[in-house]
């Protein structure tokens, strides 16, 4: 079904707006008369919300709400603890302008710690003074207290042709995180695939579900690669109009990494499409910046000060069980190479300088039981990149096979090493990124390079794309794969209709710090779990 790029979302998904008119101090009269029969007559006459809304990078006391309207707008805010807006703040947020694709965002600040936040968002048309209808959303903030915690984490959404089929009810694994109530979400990375055009029709070649036809949504800019930033940008509406995700955004904070598809496969900067016959642009520094302005849009993160506008790594403190240190895994690398540096060079660059010492800087300060680094890439596993001119293999993330520390190894030798000799206690890395679940546990005993401690590294995903794997294992670090689900042998690219899709969850018992560990398929069933007692010695 091929979709105008302009269609309003009302026509697919039910919904689920409240029909009171926004009010605030001073604006009465004038929402009275924007609620008026006579002049309002038609809904098309209000702002609408193409993209739902949702809430992010939520501390205890402040969290970013976002919205996109469909016009020239000014964003209206009321926020309460209480569902029912007893005594609701209220706040005028920024305008939702053409530059930023109409989307706007606000940071609530001076929030109760370890509550419920209601918030309610509305637009006003600047043309007409219109009122739109209400968006009721909701999270949660972090507490103050040893208070138990419990987030979902996963990454992969529309990946290789898999799009919005409401046939199968559409991406229904959001609706299965969603009734888990987490406090919020890390997505890890692939938050969309750019790269990746969506098909109206998809032929399932083999399998159980052999010669089952997947019928997508299809829009505009998702029938073809994205080079412009209005494609770039409809990648990301495209992904809104299903009603799973909505609802998900809606009550769920969420925490955003990015990885190579909100820009195009296995991206660096030596990346080059001048034979690729799918692009007409080829300026690849030019689509990453058009990537890059659409995901920091639509992304609900909080942005730096200006000289820091586009960095994604950051730390996101969650009260005394947790801290998060979201990586980017990607900005800052060497291009992708045989990954057999003998030292840190342009080359064999992956995280970068700033990035490291970031990092290694906040684990130290930490005072957080548990140190959650939320990575957009595995260590101790071969992602391939095709070969080099020499006709050797290259490698798009850590792992470059069996050996010493080489390469990008060598940061997260550094890294680990730091670790280890500062006495951080209780990191756990996760991530997503190869489109299959596994739980690793890495220890020096049976590593190559030996200088750190015991961790563990836990991968989940897709949400709502192909299944792979299971890549090679890599010995550096001394991989043990305590578990994986994979697709069956010799099978590739399973569609999300065979079940093979996955997220994590992770909860944190409040009296005892215990940490457990679940992952779980797109049903939201328990596939395997552990749970880590912390050090504190």
């Amino acid at each position: 079904m091929l979709l105008d790029s302009n269609i309003n979302r009302r026509l697919l998904i039910k919904s689920t707006i409240s029909s009171a008119v926004f009010a605030s101090n001073g604006l009465q009269s004038v929402l009275a008369s924007a609620q008026s029969p006579s002049i309002i007559t038609s809904e098309k006459l209000r702002p609408q919300f193409p993209s739902g809304i949702q809430s992010g990078d939520v501390s205890a006391h402040s969290g970013l709400i976002w919205s996109r309207a469909d016009r020239e707008s000014k964003m209206w805010v009321q926020w309460d603890t209480s569902d029912k807006f007893k005594n609701p703040r209220k706040l005028g947020g920024p305008y939702a302008l053409e530059s930023s694709d109409f989307t706007s965002r606000v940071i609530l600040e001076k929030l109760p710690a370890a509550e419920d936040i209601f918030y309610k968002i509305c637009f006003e048309d600047l043309k007409t003074g219109a009122f739109s209808q209400e968006r009721v959303g909701h999270f949660k903030t972090a507490p103050t207290q040893m208070k138990s915690i419990r987030f979902l984490w996963s990454g992969d959404t529309t990946g290789q042709g898999w799009g919005i089929n409401p046939e199968v009810g559409g991406m229904s694994i959001y609706e299965s995180m969603r009734k888990l109530n987490p406090d919020f979400f890390i997505h890890s990375g692939d938050n969309i695939y750019a790269d990746n055009p969506i098909k109206e029709e998809v032929v399932i070649a083999d399998g159980p579900l052999r010669g089952m036809v997947w019928r997508n949504l299809v829009t505009e800019e998702k029938s073809k690669v994205a080079e412009t930033l209005k494609e770039f940008r409809g990648n990301y509406r495209y992904n809104m109009l299903d009603e799973n995700i909505c609802k998900f955004n809606s009550e769920v904070a969420q925490i955003w990494a990015w990885d190579d598809h909100e820009v195009m496969n296995n991206y660096s900067p030596n990346k080059d499409v001048a034979n690729d016959s799918r692009y007409s642009e080829k300026s690849v520094p030019l689509m990453i910046a058009r990537a890059t302005r659409a995901f920091l849009e639509n992304a609900p993160m909080k942005w730096h000060d200006q000289s820091e506008e586009q960095r994604i790594y950051r730390k996101l403190e969650q009260g005394p069980l947790l801290d998060i240190f979201v990586l980017d895994m990607r900005s800052y690398r060497g291009g992708n190479s045989y990954n057999q540096q003998e030292v840190i060079n342009e080359e064999s660059t992956y995280l970068g300088k700033s990035q490291m010492a970031w990092l290694k800087s906040e684990l130290k300060r930490s005072k957080a039981i548990w140190k959650i680094i939320a990575s957009d890439m595995p260590i101790g596993i071969a992602v391939e990149d095709g070969l080099d001119l020499q006709g050797r293999m290259k490698y798009e993330a850590v792992a470059n096979g069996d050996g010493p520390a080489l390469g990008r190894e060598l940061e997260i030798a550094n890294i680990l090493s730091y670790i280890k000799h500062q006495k951080i206690r209780n990191t756990v890395w996760l991530t997503a990124d190869v489109h299959y679940t596994a739980a690793h546990y890495y220890h020096p005993s049976k590593a190559k390079f030996t200088d750190f401690e015991p961790f563990w590294e836990f991968v989940s995903g897709p949400l709502s794309a192909g299944t792979f794997g299971p890549n090679t294992p890599d010995n550096t670090f001394g991989i043990d794969v305590k578990f994986q689900k994979t697709p069956p042998q010799g099978r590739v690219n399973l569609s999300p209709a065979e079940g093979y899709q996955f997220f994590g969850d992770v909860q944190i018992e409040g009296k005892t710090a215990e940490l457990i560990v679940n992952l779980r398929d797109m049903k939201g069933d328990s596939l395997w779990s552990t749970k880590l007692t912390p050090q504190f010695t």
